[in-house]
């Protein structure tokens, strides 16, 4: 069951363990291989979904849908398809927006959400005009050089870094329509009427979106925590996986409940 159909494109889908349904939605660009880590450790007690979006990694690269409407869309495509029961979404990222808006669209199919280093109300605030330059950008390559780097901390690894871009850099550029999208986005006023538990996990060294958004919404949010990963920056499930897993695997019964 290495793909599912979703809105007319066909996405890859990576399931392996048993038990109670996690499923892991990258950021922009990347692909599911970003939750390699996970994958390893917590396949011995969940059943685990990592999912290209569109237009990354193994899935199709269609034109239309690459915005938080589309994916959001496939995300709960996803769900139907593989006929999960009130999984628990992961969400990195972007993928995180996806996760809360499927969510506030269908609370009765979704069990619960983990939040990893989520934009939040961030782009509205202060990062929109860094999305807008990056969705317009006509040297791609370029862009994301510089960028991508901004994303760890300094003791991460080059190998790591340079994954990252070359996942970003192989994408479709019609993901980049998600930057110009979610540039405005602002979850706050809504985010109360979130009825689903949500964790909100965020690295402590993120230089893109300060750790204080996610804590911002977690108090915000009607059933929501929070929790700092420390030595990471916005990928904290790659930077470090061992305290991401263990958070996952303690909040995840209570999640799925």
């Amino acid at each position: 069951m290495p793909y599912v159909e979703a809105n007319g494109t066909r996405l890859h889908v990576e399931a392996r363990g048993q038990g109670p349904a996690l499923v892991l939605l990258h950021g922009t660009g990347t692909s599911g291989r970003v939750w390699d880590a996970q994958l390893a450790d917590l396949a011995e007690d969940y059943r685990m979904y990592a999912v290209d979006a569109r237009g990354c990694g193994r899935s199709d690269r269609p034109a239309e849908g690459n915005d938080i409407a589309g994916n959001t869309a496939d995300v709960l495509a996803v769900i139907d398809a593989l006929g999960l029961d009130r999984p628990v979404l992961v969400g990195s990222s972007v993928g995180a927006v996806f996760a809360i808006e499927a969510a506030l669209a269908a609370p009765d199919r979704i069990g619960g959400i983990v939040s990893i280093d989520g934009p939040g109300y961030w782009p509205a605030v202060s990062l929109g005009d860094k999305l807008v330059e990056v969705a317009a950008a006509t040297d791609r390559a370029a862009q994301f050089a510089d960028w991508v780097p901004t994303w760890y901390s300094p003791a991460a690894s080059p190998e790591l870094i340079a994954s990252t871009l070359r996942q970003i850099l192989e994408s479709s550029e019609h993901v980049d329509e998600l930057f110009a999208d979610g540039a405005s986005y602002d979850p706050r006023e809504r985010i109360r009427e979130l009825a689903v538990p949500v964790l909100f996990l965020h690295g402590a060294l993120d230089a893109s979106i300060p750790y204080e958004v996610s804590q911002t919404l977690a108090g915000l949010a009607p059933r929501g925590t929070f929790r700092l990963i420390e030595g990471a920056g916005h990928m904290p499930h790659q930077e470090r996986p061992e305290a991401v897993n263990a958070a996952l695997r303690q909040a995840a019964p209570r999640l799925a409940a």
